[in-house]
């Protein structure tokens, strides 16, 4: 059901996007740079991800991975994620252009992380309400662990965002999520360059 809160926030994440990439463009510049020279080109990951009902859009982010390449031992992420790229994820510069999706109305500031259309097969009717609202760069589950988190757990703060949702809500998280960044806090999962793979519920929904 849509609330007033939610024209409110697409106005605010209008507004928050636009500022954004004006005051980070020396920032993305650089960073475009340094892509380039260090991963090659494509500087720009590009992927479709389920956002707001289910809808495909478009996920841009700065490349933090080299090809496959199985004849040098560069088939999984893990192998694939450089240095270079680990430090653009710690410290979330490989979202900067995120912000264009929030601009165009794919995506909010806060909200669920989109997450693979391979999934969407995958959740139960409750875990599935995370497409009830605009997915977001941050969210509940982003600053309650990040992909250290398990993923029944994940997708129960999901949904509770989706149920608690509002103006207060969402600068608790954003705070949170700065502070997350600084610190660096559950960049990885264990044994996995970020998170491992949701092949579905071990349990129904009970919910």
């Amino acid at each position: 059901m849509r609330r007033p809160y939610d024209t409110a926030k697409r106005c605010g994440d209008i507004a928050a996007a636009g500022l954004g990439l004006i005051l980070s463009s020396p920032v993305l510049l650089v960073t475009t740079i340094l892509v380039a020279n260090r991963l090659g080109r494509p500087v720009i990951f590009r992927q479709p991800r389920p956002g707001l009902n289910g809808r495909l859009f478009t996920l841009y982010k700065f490349r933090t991975m080299r090809d496959v390449d199985a004849e040098n031992g560069l088939v999984t992420d893990e192998e694939r994620l450089t240095p270079f790229g680990r430090v653009l994820r710690s410290t979330s510069l490989d979202e900067l252009p995120t912000l264009v999706n929030v601009l165009r109305g794919d995506m909010s500031l806060v909200g669920p992380r989109p997450l693979l259309v391979d999934y969407l097969s995958r959740y139960t009717p409750r875990q599935a309400r995370r497409h009830e609202v605009r997915p977001g760069i941050t969210g509940l589950a982003q600053v309650s662990g990040r992909n250290a988190l398990g993923w029944e757990e994940r997708f129960k703060l999901d949904v509770e965002y989706v149920d608690r949702r509002s103006l207060g809500l969402d600068l608790q998280i954003i705070g949170r999520t700065f502070i997350s960044v600084v610190r660096r806090e559950g960049i990885t999962a264990p044994g996995n360059a970020t998170m491992d793979k949701f092949t579905g519920s071990a349990e129904g929904d009970h919910q």
